[in-house]
C-alpha cells in the first residue's frame, strides 16, 4: 500500500508537561485568549481551546505528567516551540499588550507557517516555553504575480 490514505487538516492539539498548571492556564487563558474547555483531574489534565486546536497541560506531579519523568526546567525543556495564529497581527499593539501583562518577549522576524511567510513574534509562557504568535503570509508583490501570470 503506497498512498497515504488520510490527509492533515490542522494541528489538533499540543501537550505541554507543566510544573505549575494554574499559572500556566492563567497565562494561556488570561494573556492570550483561551478558554479552559475540559479538565480531567484524575489525570492532571486540563485542556484549553485555542481556536479550532487544543493546548493540553499537564501537570508532571498528576498520573500522566509522571510517566514523562522529570520536570522540564534549565536542563531540559518539554518541547522546542508552540506556535499560534494571531489575527489580527499588530506587533507593536502585541508587544505593547504583552509588556503590559509582564510577559517576557523574544526576537521578532518573518517566518515561514502553514499559510506561508510572514511576521512572527516569540514570547516566552510563565515556564520557560517559547511561544510563537504567527500573523498572515506576507503578500505576493504585484510585479511578480504579474510575471508569473504569462507562465
Amino acid at each position: 500500500m503506497d498512498a497515504i490514505p488520510f490527509r492533515l487538516l490542522q494541528l489538533d492539539h499540543v501537550v505541554l508537561r507543566v510544573r505549575d498548571p494554574a499559572a500556566m492556564a492563567a497565562f494561556y487563558c488570561d494573556v492570550l485568549g483561551c478558554n479552559v474547555e475540559r479538565r480531567v483531574d484524575a489525570i492532571g489534565l486540563v485542556q484549553l481551546r485555542a481556536g479550532n486546536s487544543l493546548i493540553d497541560l499537564v501537570d508532571v506531579a498528576g498520573k500522566l505528567g509522571r510517566m514523562g519523568g522529570s520536570a522540564p526546567g534549565t536542563e531540559g525543556r518539554n518541547m522546542d516551540h508552540l506556535c499560534l495564529r494571531a489575527d489580527p497581527f499588530d506587533r507593536d499593539a502585541i508587544v505593547a499588550y504583552l509588556a503590559s501583562r509582564g510577559v517576557q518577549v523574544g526576537e521578532f522576524g518573518r517566518r515561514y507557517g502553514a499559510e506561508g511567510e510572514g511576521p512572527s513574534q516569540y514570547l516566552f509562557d510563565p515556564e520557560g516555553n517559547l511561544v510563537e504568535l504567527k500573523g498572515p503570509p506576507d503578500e505576493v508583490p504585484i510585479d511578480t504575480a504579474a510575471s508569473n501570470a504569462g507562465t
